[in-house]
């Protein structure tokens, strides 16, 4: 369901909670490199957190909103509720509000959990996400600040080639020399000799490193900071291990509910390439080395 819009964060809390709750405090929360956040106390004792842009880039939320309400629609695994979002004209600024999650323990096979609820989230139907195709979305939106192409098309070898790995390419387009052009249009032309298709498409999270789930007030893995479409699940696996592998039981309990195709370990770090390609485009040349890496393995 889609949130009220404000004019400002104090009218959001008024809206949301009341005419009479103020805000009365306010404390800064680290941990993006995009986006401002901070937790608002409010005056009838509720804590919400608010993530916060530049006026332009209210559209950013509002696609934040739409890949977590796709994600909680599904009813396999727990994401923060949304209160509600806004631009602020007069400040330049741009917000979305959440509930605050406090500190919570673990549960009990915390991982293992976390596995099978991904798992599930996977195998969850995903026709009314894709208008006109398989694999995609209903709309763009991003991965961390970089737009991200989610046109609708019937293959995921034709998604990945022309939505993904294109699009990175063609930005990154000056660091490359004339050999490794060569080599990165070789790799593009057999990526079907690479990658499989799957029966099954599914909803993505697709930023799933170990920054982009919290545990949440049932004690459980939640997922934030989405960039959802809908692609081969192993899309989303090979992103647990790009920056440092989930504990064991994450990966045995999931594959105990839905097993993955033979071969995904030759395949995950060209699903990693897209990320590695867009850290490349985002942050500068220290992450070639680990992309030609990869074009040169698979072309």
């Amino acid at each position: 369901m889609e949130i009220a819009s404000y004019g400002s964060i104090e009218d959001g809390v008024k809206g949301c909670f009341g005419k009479d709750v103020k805000i009365t405090g306010r404390s800064y929360v680290s941990g993006g490199d995009i986006n401002d956040a901070f937790c608002l106390k409010l005056s009838d004792g509720t804590d919400v957190f608010v993530k916060s842009n530049t006026f332009d880039n209210f559209g950013f939320f509002v696609l934040e909103e739409k890949g977590l309400n796709a994600i909680a629609s599904t009813g396999t695994i727990g994401t923060p509720g949304l209160i509600c979002k806004g631009a602020d004209r007069s400040g330049g600024t741009a917000f979305l509000m959440m509930e605050m999650i406090p500190r919570c323990p673990m549960v009990k096979g915390f991982f293992s959990i976390f596995g099978r609820e991904l798992a599930k989230l996977h195998m969850a139907d995903t026709k009314e996400y894709v208008p006109g195709g398989n694999f995609g979305f209903s709309s763009d939106n991003y991965i961390g600040a970089s737009k991200q192409i989610n046109t609708p098309k019937d293959t995921w070898m034709d998604f990945f080639r022309e939505c993904r790995l294109k699009p990175q390419f063609e930005r990154a387009g000056r660091y490359f020399e004339n050999s490794h052009i060569r080599l990165v249009n070789a790799l593009l032309d057999k990526l079907d000799k690479i990658l499989v298709e799957t029966e099954f498409p599914s909803l993505l999270h697709r930023d799933l490193w170990s920054g982009n789930f919290i545990t949440g007030k049932d004690g459980k893995a939640w997922l934030i900071d989405p960039a959802v479409y809908v692609g081969h699940a192993e899309a989303d696996l090979a992103m647990t291990e790009l920056f440092g592998r989930l504990p064991e039981e994450f990966y045995k309990e999931y594959m105990s509910v839905y097993p993955i195709q033979p071969g995904y370990r030759d395949r995950k770090d060209l699903y990693n390439l897209y990320h590695l390609l867009n850290h490349l485009n985002l942050f500068g040349s220290s992450y070639l080395p680990s992309v030609l890496g990869i074009v040169k393995r698979y072309s």
